[in-house]
């Protein structure tokens, strides 16, 4: 299988950026990297309340397989935290490294 990599763009609820980073850094990087997904960084534009972050999956299942399985798995429940509560919007665009 090749790398997939999508990029992500989150607009986060007015207010609530501080908070959305500091539980994706503490509870959901932890789980992706178990996973076996890699990161390729994130940023914040407050300006605009974006969360923007690189995530990759080169592994023997497919980068759809592997997020349902993230997304499926009792760890991801147990976390208690719904994108909805924190994301007013989202985009997901698959990329590829040139450079």
């Amino acid at each position: 299988m090749a790398v997939t990599t999508q990029l992500r763009t989150y607009t986060v609820r007015e207010g609530l950026l501080d908070e959305w980073v500091r539980r994706w850094q503490e509870e959901i990087v932890p789980l992706r990297l178990e996973f076996g997904f890699s990161l390729g960084g994130a940023w914040i534009d407050r300006e605009r309340d974006h969360f923007v972050w690189e995530i990759s999956y080169d592994g023997p299942e497919t980068f759809a397989e592997r997020n349902a399985a993230y997304w499926d798995s009792p760890e991801r429940e147990a976390m208690a935290l719904d994108p909805k509560d924190y994301l007013v919007s989202t985009e997901v665009r698959e990329v590829t490294r040139v450079y």
